[in-house]
Formats: structure tokens, C-alpha cells, sequence
């Protein structure tokens, strides 16, 4: 599988931290940021594949970064991570477009297979922006 960049959102810091380290450890391109603002202007500056969005965070909250991030990026990938009891905030994000959701605390093999499994659908999807453009373009 092609490598990948993931954009790990999250405001609990160990959290964040731990996850980050254990990506890459599996040879993912993670980083992090703290809140919805700051991955905003991560992705501005440098693109990502997949993000995995907490749902719950001060300020700029999952749902409204998420609708930013689709908006701007709409190709993008999107996870949304949840406790219990935001369970439904996470279903409302599938119906804003995201990819899927996972509950905290989750197992890091399953994370990482949704991340490739989000990443091949991000793949597809350009696949077929590009042949429409393709077309597109023939008939001019």
C-alpha cells in the first residue's frame, strides 16, 4: 500500500501523543494537532489523506471542523472519534460525510485498518475526479 498522511485532532494531549507515536511506528506520516483551528491551518499548509477527528473539543467542535474540512477538502477522509456519550453526534457525522467512527478507547490495529481502508476510498475518488476531468477535457 502507498504510504499515507494522517491528521490525528484531538485536545487530550497524552492522548494525542501516544496515538501520533504509535502510527508511526507502523510506518504512517501522523501528526498532530490540539483543536478544530489548528487543523484547519495544518491542512492548509500541508495536505493530509485521512484525519481522525475527536468529536468532543473546546472551541471549534468536531462536527463544525469536520464540516470546514469537507468544505475545503472534500476529498479528504475524515474518522470521527467518540466516548459513549456522543454516540449519535458521531452518526450525524457519517450523514455530514465522513468516513467513520470510532469509540474511545480504540484498538490501534483497527484504527489503522480503517485509516487504509479510508485511504483506498480517498484513492478511488480521485481516480474518478481525474477521468471525469479527463473526459472533460476531450470535449473542448
Amino acid at each position: 500500500m502507498d504510504t499515507f498522511s494522517v491528521l490525528l485532532v484531538d485536545d487530550e494531549v497524552e492522548f494525542l501523543e501516544t496515538l501520533v507515536k504509535r502510527l508511526r511506528k507502523r510506518k504512517l506520516d501522523a501528526r498532530g494537532v490540539t483543536s478544530g483551528e489548528e487543523a484547519i491551518q495544518a491542512l492548509k499548509e500541508t495536505p493530509a489523506d485521512v484525519v481522525v477527528l475527536d468529536v468532543k473539543m473546546p472551541g471549534m467542535g468536531g462536527l463544525q471542523t469536520l464540516r470546514e474540512i469537507k468544505k475545503m477538502y472534500p476529498l479528504v477522509e475524515v474518522i470521527m472519534l467518540t466516548g459513549h456519550a456522543s454516540m449519535e453526534v458521531a452518526i450525524q457525522g457519517m450523514e455530514m460525510g465522513a468516513f467513520d467512527y470510532l469509540m474511545k478507547p480504540m484498538d490501534i490495529d483497527e484504527l489503522v485498518y480503517k485509516l487504509q481502508d479510508a485511504f483506498k476510498r480517498k484513492q478511488l475518488q480521485e481516480q474518478k475526479t481525474d477521468q471525469v476531468v479527463e473526459k472533460l477535457s476531450k470535449l473542448n
